[in-house]
């Protein structure tokens, strides 16, 4: 079926939205979750199911604590009495006992060495996804792994820039139209460049496209059609229409839209939030005095 309509495709548009398709396809045969939110929006969904799971062991043992110490304090209260028995379910442990308040220091001791085994094996399992990272990214980015061993990132420390004023910065830069004067420079770079000979014509065939395929991350963040990397991988047929679609594209000097579309999220990566503009705005016109003084 693939075959059939990628060979009825007259763009690379008609092309995207069939391996759109195809993917959603295969994601309902094989009952795979389809996200139809886009990127999420914060960092709950990088935490693995296992430490939420543990993380609300711990949660609940400390409120477990809490009304523990409370009921041994003197506190008789209806909730909190019916808490301690439900701790105490299938033991033969009484509320009446004259021995009750060593029974609940135990029982609270418990709890205490628990929690405690339960962050070790938090800690255990993040020291050991650290290192399996590390050794993957040695791999395939040393000079990444060794900036961060330098500067690790500070993610969600310090106060963040405004958001007003984060777009209005950066509107001011790419939304207001700027008419650039050319300057005669551009006259000797013209007369420089007339004995540089014609590049060659460039042919797209299908191992270039089966090569770049191959080499493109399966899970990096995709364009604003949703495509990831692996779905090309794993449709072989669209790259013979990939090749030709592209080639056309050359030929034509026209590309569309959608390609060169893209969304930016602003990460700051220091804690210096505040003076970041500052900094960026004293560079800018520091650039801007040094190309004038040139010209």
């Amino acid at each position: 079926m693939l075959v059939t309509y990628l060979e009825a495709s007259r763009d690379l548009r008609e092309t995207d939205s069939i391996l759109f398709g195809a993917a959603l396809a295969v994601c309902h045969i094989i009952g795979a979750k389809v996200s139809t939110s886009g990127r999420a929006s914060d960092q709950s969904s990088a935490i693995p199911a296992w430490r939420r799971r543990i993380e609300e062991r711990i949660a609940k043992a400390r409120a477990l604590i809490g009304r523990l110490i409370c009921y041994r304090s003197g506190n008789n209260r209806s909730t909190i009495e019916r808490t301690v028995r439900m701790a105490f379910a299938g033991t033969n442990v009484s509320l009446s006992q004259p021995d009750i308040t060593q029974k609940l220091t135990e029982r609270i001791d418990d709890l205490k060495q628990r929690i405690a085994a339960w962050g070790k094996r938090i800690r255990r399992y993040t020291e050991r996804s650290t290192r399996f990272n590390q050794n993957h990214l040695f791999q395939s980015d040393q000079k990444r792994l060794y900036e961060s061993l330098e500067r690790p990132m500070v993610i969600g420390t310090g106060p963040a820039p405004n958001q007003a004023d984060t777009i209005a910065f950066w509107r001011g830069l790419w939304s207001e139209p700027v008419n650039h004067s050319e300057g005669p420079c551009t006259e000797v770079v013209a007369s420089q460049c007339a004995s540089i000979t014609t590049m060659y014509p460039v042919i797209i065939t299908l191992d270039d496209v089966a090569k770049a395929v191959s080499r493109a991350p399966n899970w990096k963040s995709p364009g604003i059609d949703g495509l990831h990397h692996h779905w090309l991988k794993g449709f072989v047929v669209c790259h013979t229409v990939l090749a030709r679609q592209f080639q056309e594209a050359l030929n034509q000097k026209s590309l569309l839209s959608f390609f060169k579309t893209g969304i930016t999220h602003l990460v700051p990566k220091d804690q210096a939030l505040q003076s970041w503009h500052a900094i960026l705005d004293k560079n800018l016109i520091i650039t801007s005095n040094i190309s004038t003084m040139h010209l």
